[in-house]
């Protein structure tokens, strides 16, 4: 499975109805299951992001099937980054040749 981050802020729907948000947190976790990604970490955070979540998808199509999926609820605004592990870095440094 493929690594994801997730930087996501709150829309003005999300802000509006926050003391919902560990609700709808979990509800979001189940749903990743739909998409066969699952979402590992979730932290709500200061400064820039309001919220930063680890998700594991089987691949990019994936991911952003449940990125727009989640998105589309009008709660937050998410922009998602492939992060790889230091053996996939590995791997990826060694087509440098």
């Amino acid at each position: 499975m493929a690594t994801y981050i997730a930087l996501c802020n709150f829309t003005d729907q999300g802000i509006r109805s926050v003391k919902e948000t560990t609700k709808r947190a979990d509800a979001v976790k189940e749903a990743a299951s739909k998409f066969g990604a699952k979402m590992t970490q979730i932290y709500w955070t200061l400064g820039k992001y309001d919220l930063v979540t680890l998700i594991e998808a089987p691949d990019d199509a994936a991911a952003a099937a449940f990125g727009l999926a989640i998105g589309s609820a009008g709660n937050i605004r998410l922009q998602t980054l492939r992060a790889f592990s230091k053996d996939e870095m590995g791997t990826i440094l060694g087509k440098l040749g």
